[in-house]
């Protein structure tokens, strides 16, 4: 089910620990390669950040992706590309993000024969269009399985870490040993600029399972999503995405009406 050469469509820096490392891990030491295109930047638009952060956005940026490689060189991931484009904006990328991972999949050098991606639900809205993105090409067929897996979730009120929002028969769940949660909280650990971000992430297991069909004129469930849980700010506070869901869905049906979709 792993896969033998995967690509894991990475929303953000540190998504790939968030969601799978011990999954990677696992898979390299059983001879599989890993490789990882990442989407975004992780760091919120410049015009999003506190007027005096500004300036330094680019060091945030540059600061986060030396955190990626750190973290990719101790557990024998290969980076491919990290995209320009800032987190909370995939949506608006869509059709040159797909390009490029189609890219990847059809290089022979590569040879990738599974995509790994985040769940449809609701945690960040870049990991939502990053699972649509994935079932384009499970959609496509050529002989490339995909699998998702889950981050977080606010099903019910309840931030829930590594469940997906509906469970299934083809779930498989991973309880990470002693030594993979301490690996994967050191690997937590460096990403030192998410840390105030990462809190809620639990370290005990790890889910995964064929990518599910959903219907992604919806939000992935009622609302709340997760980042929606703190919109009820009346100011424009840079942590807090200020997206609804309905913007989210409305650039995904706009996504896939397009030919090339």
């Amino acid at each position: 089910m792993i896969g033998r050469r995967v690509l894991i469509l990475v929303p953000h820096p540190d998504d790939e620990i968030v969601g799978c490392a011990a999954a990677i891990v696992r898979a390299r030491a059983a001879g599989r390669e890993i490789f990882a295109l990442y989407l975004t930047t992780g760091i919120a638009p410049v015009e999003m950040q506190w007027r005096w952060q500004r300036a330094d956005q680019a060091a945030r940026v540059r600061r986060r992706r030396d955190e990626a490689l750190r973290v990719a060189a101790r557990i024998g991931l290969q980076p491919l590309e990290f995209l320009p484009w800032p987190a909370r904006t995939l949506r608006h990328h869509l059709p040159e993000v797909r390009a490029r991972a189609a890219a990847l999949l059809a290089d022979p050098a590569l040879a990738i024969d599974t995509v790994w991606s985040p769940a449809y639900e609701g945690g960040h809205q870049d990991h939502d269009v990053t699972n649509m993105l994935a079932s384009t090409f499970h959609d496509a067929g050529g002989g490339v399985q995909v699998l998702e897996f889950a981050e977080y979730n606010y099903r019910d009120g309840i931030v829930r870490s590594h469940e997906f929002v509906a469970s299934s028969h083809d779930d498989v769940v991973l309880v990470l040993t002693a030594e993979e949660r301490q690996l994967k909280a050191d690997l937590l650990g460096t990403y030192a600029s998410e840390r105030a971000n990462l809190r809620h992430v639990e370290i005990g297991r790890e889910r995964f399972r064929h990518l599910a069909r959903y219907d992604y004129s919806r939000p992935p469930h009622a609302s709340p999503l997760f980042y929606e849980r703190f919109q009820w700010i009346p100011f424009r506070h840079p942590r807090v995405d200020f997206t609804s869901p309905a913007q989210i869905c409305a650039a995904i049906a706009q996504f896939r009406r397009a030919p090339s979709a």
